[in-house]
């Protein structure tokens, strides 16, 4: 009796390993246009040019209709908790790419869902060649953080 106990804690416990290993996957999800909101500012997420995601250290996903939102909601968190922040691009719409690689444009000329003129691009060159055409300014991810005042 106490072996065949043990073997069912045994397998409990090999069955809650299993489960956490899988339900705490550091990966994006896609945002669903039209029916996510935003974990922010709770509108719709209907700009496939400008929504966000993070992604916690625990697996739970955030998702955002424009990276001012995400912004403003990671002046909120500790850094430690943060395992992925992406960004939908203008160049290439609709997939989600690191911030950290993206080029920011900040200009009236793209309007962004929140009013913050703030367009994301995943090729450098692109967000020079708009600047060009519609003025703004350019910054890095870094940069960018620094200009909303996140740590």
């Amino acid at each position: 009796m106490k072996k065949r106990t043990s073997t069912l804690a045994g397998g409990l416990i090999a069955l809650f390993c299993t489960l956490q290993l899988f339900s705490c996957k550091v990966e994006p999800v896609p945002i669903q246009y039209g029916k996510d909101a935003c974990h922010f500012c709770k509108m719709n997420i209907v700009d496939k040019q400008h929504a966000a995601e993070l992604v916690t250290q625990k697996g739970k996903v955030y998702k955002f209709d424009a990276v001012e939102c995400l912004l403003n909601d990671l002046k909120t968190r500790e850094t430690q908790t943060i395992g992925l922040v992406l960004v939908n691009t203008y160049d290439e719409p609709i997939n989600l790419y690191p911030a950290e690689t993206a080029t920011f444009l900040i200009s009236e000329g793209v309007p962004s869902p929140m009013g913050a003129n703030l367009t994301a691009f995943k090729e450098r060159d692109n967000a020079i060649q708009t600047m060009m055409e519609k003025f703004g300014e350019i910054f890095s991810w870094e940069q960018l953080k620094e200009e909303f005042s996140v740590k």
